[in-house]
């Protein structure tokens, strides 16, 4: 496994989900494009790992290839590994994956109401995940449904069991994909933005669920998100992708404080503090962007995929590609200037 840090993590179990090396392909018009290219990072028991970066950067990606999910063709997985314990997600036959999916390792997607069937009820969708998984008779598994239901803040959740996603409201359906993600207890929660489309008090209730169910099982969670705002508050660490790439991670106090990539100081830079938006309201400051656009996958430099948009490149930036390389105790990136990045950030107060 590339280098990863020396983080802290005495406060966490062992390590549960180990990814190493993975690539993932589509083939596309223009060609072979890499949505994830040789990404590896590792999560523990009781941890949130945050996974940030702008659209097409590889992060859904990422979670759907590790669950074996990804439409082939045009997509293909082309090597790696992902270590649930001893086994290895991506060596395993269809047949098998699939008792793992649901019960070891879930998944909340995007946007539940796609996700959840329109014509069967909420607990009836729950009730066969878990007799998929856990067996038993159907009145059980029922029962089962209602108290997950229950558990994730759903009220009168007996009567909302025998509801269908149409009529419940955007922040109770995902609430309810929470409890089908839990109803086996797994190890994994993979929650692939969980707060898309829901007003900021729905948000706040949605993350700070996942994380009294993370205290309350012990669950490992890997969080896809955009928003800054959601990994400051949630996640112990950050991985940084770009262009299906890991560019940087560090503990998400490290990574705020002193981020040693350009696209990840560019990133945060963009987000808007109360100081930025009343100075921008009196005529002294714009919020700050990342100039150019996210680069087609298919047909990528050989150097930095993030050079024609970074402030700093030069001409080494052009090939070879950087290495990831830790920078210091429990930090990485993969930049020929993580240094000077590092001063820039200080000097911007980052």
């Amino acid at each position: 496994m590339d280098q990863a840090g020396t983080a802290d993590t005495s406060g966490f179990g062992d390590v549960v989900l180990e990814v190493d090396d993975l690539v993932t392909t589509f083939r596309t018009p223009d060609g072979v494009a890499p949505a994830v290219d040789g990404v590896s990072f590792e999560v523990r028991a009781g941890e949130t790992l945050g996974v940030v970066g702008e659209s097409g950067c590889g992060k859904s990606v990422t979670a759907l290839s590790i669950l074996g999910l990804v439409p082939s063709p045009p997509g293909c997985v082309e090597r790696g590994t992902a270590l649930l314990g001893d086994r290895d997600l991506l060596a395993l036959p269809e047949r098998t994956l699939a008792d793992v999916r649901g019960n070891e390792i879930a998944m909340i997607f995007q946007e539940p109401m796609t996700s959840l069937n329109p014509v069967l009820t909420v607990g009836y969708q729950i009730a066969e995940t878990v007799r998929r998984h856990d067996g038993g008779t159907r009145p059980g598994a029922m029962r089962r449904a209602v108290e997950m239901l229950d558990l994730v803040g759903i009220p009168e959740a007996a009567r909302r069991a025998r509801e269908y996603p149409h009529q419940l409201s955007g922040g109770m359906r995902q609430r309810a994909m929470i409890a089908m993600a839990l109803s086996c207890e797994p190890k994994v929660l993979i929650a692939d933005e969980p707060t898309t489309a829901l007003d900021v008090t729905i948000q706040a209730q949605v993350l700070d669920l996942i994380r009294e169910l993370q205290g309350r099982l012990g669950t490992a969670v890997i969080l896809i998100t955009h928003d800054l705002g959601v990994i400051a508050e949630t996640a112990h660490r950050v991985v940084v992708m770009y262009a299906g790439r890991k560019v940087e991670e560090a503990d998400v106090t490290t990574l705020f404080d002193a981020p040693r990539h350009p696209y990840t100081r560019g990133l945060l830079a963009s987000v808007p503090t109360l100081d930025a938006l009343r100075d921008g309201a009196a005529g002294e400051r714009r919020l700050a962007e990342i100039p150019g656009v996210v680069p087609k996958l298919a047909g990528l430099p050989d150097g930095c995929a993030f050079a024609p948009r970074c402030p700093l490149a030069d001409g080494r930036c052009a090939s070879p590609r950087p290495a990831f390389e830790e920078q210091r105790p429990g930090h990485s990136a993969a930049c020929w200037h993580a240094h000077t990045a590092r001063e820039a950030a200080r000097e911007a107060g980052q």
